[in-house]
C-alpha cells in the first residue's frame, strides 16, 4: 500500500504542486493545481508511482489497462508493464472518447482505468463509457492523486495513492475572482 506522504513529496520534489488562482478543465476555479506533467517528465517517479498503483490491483487478473490521453497514456503503459498485460488509451472526439489506431476490446476482457490526477472524474467517465460501449468488465479504477477528497463515485472500485479535497469553486462563487487575482488556464484540455 502506498504511503501518502510519499506520494505527495514526489510531487513536491518534482514541482508539480503550483499555487495561484488556476482555471481547471472542468471550468471550476482553484487555488492549488497539481501539474502531473512535472512529475511524469520523470521517469524514476513515474515508475515508483506505477509500481505502487499496478500493486493495488495485482490480484485482479486485468487484461487490459486503459487511460485517456494525455498522462493517462504514460500511467496506463507503466501500470500494463508492472501487470504484465497490454495497454491501450482513448483519445477524445467531440465530446466522447474513443478508440483509434485500430485500439479495441473483446467482450468481458477485465479492464483496469487509469489516470492521473481527479478532480471531476469527466475524463474517467468518458473512458467508462467507451468500455461500457466495447462490452469490457471494469474492474477497477486507479488513479495517482484523488483530489476531490474521495467525493466522486463511478460505481466501480477506485483506488488512489493519496487522497486530498482541494477547494473548487465555480466561477460566479470563486474569492479569487473577486479579489481581482488573475486566473490562470494550465492544463491541455479545452474548455
Amino acid at each position: 500500500m502506498a504511503n501518502q506522504e510519499e506520494i505527495f513529496q514526489i510531487f513536491e520534489k518534482a514541482k508539480a504542486l503550483l499555487k495561484g488562482h488556476f482555471l481547471l478543465s472542468s471550468g471550476l476555479h482553484s487555488d492549488l493545481y497539481f501539474e502531473k506533467f512535472q512529475v511524469l517528465q520523470h521517469p524514476e517517479y513515474v515508475e515508483v508511482l506505477c509500481q505502487k498503483l499496478s500493486s493495488l490491483f495485482k490480484d485482479d487478473k486485468i487484461e487490459v489497462v486503459v487511460g485517456p490521453t494525455t498522462g493517462g497514456v504514460i500511467i496506463a503503459y507503466e501500470v500494463a508493464k508492472n501487470l504484465e498485460t497490454r495497454s491501450i488509451f482513448a483519445e477524445s472526439e467531440g465530446e466522447a472518447r474513443v478508440f483509434k489506431r485500430g485500439f479495441n476490446l473483446k467482450k468481458g476482457e477485465r479492464v483496469l482505468i487509469v489516470d492521473d490526477i481527479l478532480t471531476t472524474g469527466k475524463s474517467l467517465r468518458e473512458v467508462i463509457d467507451l468500455v461500457n460501449k466495447y462490452e469490457g468488465e471494469i474492474v477497477g479504477i486507479g488513479v495517482l492523486l484523488d483530489r476531490s477528497g474521495g467525493k466522486v463515485e463511478f460505481g466501480y472500485p477506485l483506488k488512489a495513492l493519496a487522497t486530498t479535497e482541494v477547494k473548487n469553486y465555480a466561477p460566479e462563487e470563486c474569492p479569487l475572482c473577486k479579489k481581482g487575482e488573475p486566473l490562470v488556464k494550465p492544463g491541455s484540455r479545452k474548455i
